[in-house]
């Protein structure tokens, strides 16, 4: 199992000022135990793309507590009002973004596409200092593209290789953002020997997973549990 290792280890290349995308929509597909490394590790300045920052204290939130997070791209922070308090005191700066183009931002710098154009933000703030351009009658909003220095994701299922199994809706921005990082850290429930995945359900090749860490934390519908 070349690629397994221990959170302290996965998380290594992560250096102050690097981008790191975060996986998960809410609790779903947020790689916890990852996180956990990311609140106990050294670095700082960091700039975070994920769809929100956690809650008051939790997850991301409690990296943000840290003053460890110099900007955050997503698109849903009102579950942690903490981030409107420290963009408005000038202590973090923050990109928001619809969640349709976050994710279509992901997938282009996975696809090595350098950006594209959208109508979703046209006439509204969020487009503010775009280009605008007229295609076919039509106002559309360039949009950049999206890459990272690192992506903590979280799958059910890898084989040892680093081949990839989702669980439902814990796909989210987990296989995008496994695109679009120079280094991935999959956090998975179980792994198991190359040839016993289903290839019909694998979602990320394993050349896309550079580490593999066990999950220790699960979401359950009394919330999340230590294994």
């Amino acid at each position: 199992m070349g690629k397994m290792k221990t959170t302290e280890e996965a998380i290594l290349p992560i250096k102050t000022g690097s981008i790191i995308m975060v996986g998960g929509f809410g609790l779903v597909g947020a790689p916890l135990t990852l996180i956990d490394g990311l609140i106990n590790h050294d670095a700082t300045e960091l700039t975070i793309i994920s769809n929100n920052l956690g809650e008051e204290g939790k997850g991301l939130g409690e990296l943000l507590r840290q003053g460890k997070i110099k900007k955050a791209i997503g698109s849903y922070f009102t579950s942690n009002r903490e981030v409107g308090n420290m963009y408005h005191s000038g202590k973090i700066d923050v990109q928001l973004l619809p969640q349709g183009t976050l994710s279509e931002s992901i997938r282009a710098g996975g696809a090595g596409i350098g950006g594209y154009y959208t109508p979703t933000s046209v006439s509204t703030e969020l487009a503010k200092d775009k280009e605008i351009r007229e295609i076919d009658g039509k106002l559309y909003c360039f949009e950049p593209a999206l890459k990272a220095n690192v992506a903590l994701i979280r799958a059910h299922k890898a084989d040892e290789l680093g081949n990839l199994i989702y669980y439902k809706t814990a796909r989210n921005f987990n296989p995008m953002m496994a695109t679009a990082a120079d280094y991935v850290i999959a956090e998975v429930d179980e792994i198991v020997e190359a040839g016993k995945l289903d290839p019909e359900l694998i979602a990320t090749p394993h050349l896309y997973v550079d580490a593999l860490v066990y999950s220790k934390k699960i979401v359950t519908k009394e919330g999340v549990v230590a294994r």
